[in-house]
Parts: C-alpha cells; sequence; structure tokens
C-alpha cells in the first residue's frame, strides 16, 4: 500500500476524527499540518489537491477524498480488515449515518457557532443562547447513548467522528457528570484507546486552550 497523503490541522475535529480511525485501521498517513493561512508554504502545493481550501483532505496516490466522514468511509472500505468500523449491515449503518449526522449537524455545527465570534471576530465571550445550544447537544448524545458505543456496544466511526468534536467541547462548556453520565462513560472508554491522546486527546485539548486564550487575549483589549 502507497502511503496515504493526509492535509490536516492538529486541532480541527473533523482532521482527528480521521485521525482516529486511521490508527484504528493500523495505517500509517503523511500528515501535512496546514494552517490555512495565507503564507502557508504549504498553500500552493494544497490548492491543486482541492481548491475549495478545506481540511481534511486525503490524496491516495492521485485520487483525492475531502470532507471527514467521506474520508473515514473510503478508507474503511478500502483499507479495513473487516466492516466492524462501518457496517455492512443495513440497520447498523443507517444507525452510524444518523451518528454522523447528529456529529456534523448538531455537534459540530454548534461547536463552530460558539468557538467562530471569538476567534474570528475579536468577541471576548461566549453568547448565553449559544452556550445553552451546547448543553442541548449534549441532552440529544446522551438520549442517543443507548449503548456503550454510539451504535450498539462496539465501535464505528460514528464514535471516532463524535467524540473529536465533543472532546474540545467540554473543555470550552464543562460536562455535568450528573446529568450526563452516560456522555461521561463513553468518554472514558474512548480515551482508554491507545491511539487515543496521539490521534485525538492532545488536540482536542490545544483547541479549547486555543479558544480559551482568544477569549481573555480579546478581553484584555477592552481593559
Amino acid at each position: 500500500m502507497d502511503k496515504l497523503v493526509l492535509y490536516t490541522n492538529k486541532k480541527s475535529p473533523p482532521c482527528r476524527a480521521v485521525k482516529l480511525t486511521a490508527r484504528a485501521l493500523g495505517i500509517e498517513l503523511i500528515e501535512k499540518e496546514m494552517t490555512l493561512m495565507r503564507g502557508d508554504k504549504l498553500m500552493e502545493e494544497f490548492l491543486k489537491v482541492n481548491p475549495q481550501q478545506t481540511i481534511p483532505v486525503l490524496d491516495d496516490g492521485g485520487i483525492v477524498i475531502t470532507a471527514s466522514h467521506a474520508i473515514m468511509i473510503y478508507l474503511v472500505c478500502k483499507y479495513g480488515n473487516d466492516d466492524s468500523l462501518y457496517p455492512t449491515d443495513l440497520v447498523r449503518r443507517a444507525r452510524v449515518h444518523t451518528a454522523l449526522h447528529l456529529e456534523a449537524g448538531v455537534i459540530f455545527s454548534r461547536l463552530s457557532f460558539l468557538f467562530e465570534p471569538v476567534i474570528y471576530s475579536g468577541k471576548s465571550y461566549f453568547h448565553s443562547d449559544r452556550v445553552e445550544h451546547i448543553r442541548k447537544a449534549y441532552r440529544l448524545l446522551e438520549d442517543s447513548l443507548v449503548n456503550m458505543y454510539m451504535v450498539g456496544d462496539s465501535l464505528t466511526i460514528a464514535d471516532f467522528s463524535c467524540i473529536s468534536s465533543v472532546a474540545s467541547l467540554v473543555g470550552v462548556v464543562p460536562l455535568d457528570e450528573t446529568k450526563f453520565p452516560k456522555i461521561v462513560a463513553w468518554i472514558k472508554r474512548m480515551q482508554e484507546l491507545p491511539y487515543y491522546e496521539e490521534a485525538n486527546g492532545n488536540g482536542a485539548l490545544e483547541l479549547a486552550e486555543f479558544v480559551l486564550g482568544k477569549k481573555e487575549a480579546n478581553a484584555s483589549q477592552y481593559l
């Protein structure tokens, strides 16, 4: 197997979801860390691969796949030894897709909605209604966790996708363990994966610290 190239960023939840999938499959990636900022030395090369300038992007010997969910499905279908991470059973696969939609349409979108005003617009506070939307997302996730993992009692790409966003969110909007015990137990199970910290935990913490640091720096401008 040729080395796969992943254009990525350590702080990005979707990128970390792809890395979790690759580690679970035992796939070695050539990771090209992007900043997506003017002056990035990789930008000229990256634009030829993905003119839309979004990450993550997988380059598999000239086959370019964009969007984290598509990349994860591609990796499992092409390189997985079995279908455990992305089941062929139609009912289980439908439930994986449901969880992926929960992550993209609710959890990650609300993360972006909360973080972006601080990161890009210089806000020195989190909008209270947006914080409340995060707590509502926690409730939806809690109610979805009827088993050990997002889909039944075995790990799937749905878990990788959801944990990539949740791991950063809990560092900014703390999780009430008494209200969300299933999420807390699920996070602990995910953290037990031997590749978790390298593929997700460290980057999730960096994103949370970056957002909180930007918030404090923005506030200091008004002192």
